[in-house]
């Protein structure tokens, strides 16, 4: 029998202990950059809620909780990709500023990422 494929966010969160473990700082930061910017992907919209008098409130443990937003694999595959996108066009203008080092290690996090899209 054939084992269900890993999720990307599963994989990007194993990896993260892992690169911890091995002071790979780099590679940390960049793995809780991606889980934190799919975190915030899942939040609800803050919008739609609205303070009104506390005799109108709602009583009870939990009634206060939305919901988040379940994203599918392709959504975080995107989430992933627009981080990878993102550090690329931020080496580009560091290479423009003459900074070559700092561009090296944007481009290096964006093939970190890129390998767990692969």
């Amino acid at each position: 029998m054939t084992e269900p494929p890993v999720l990307l966010r599963d994989r990007l969160r194993a990896a993260l202990p892992t690169a911890l473990k091995a002071r790979d700082r780099a590679t940390a930061s960049t793995l809780r950059a991606t889980l934190a910017a799919i975190e915030n992907a899942e939040a609800v919209d803050a919008g739609s809620a609205r303070a009104g008098a506390i005799e109108a409130s709602a009583v009870g443990i939990g009634v206060a909780e939305a919901a988040r937003r379940e994203l599918s694999e392709a959504d975080v595959a995107a989430i992933v990709r627009a981080e990878i996108a993102e550090q690329e066009r931020a080496a580009e203008v560091y290479d423009g500023a003459g900074h070559a080092e700092k561009a090296a290690e944007l481009r290096a996090a964006a093939a970190t990422l890129a390998a767990f899209l692969a």
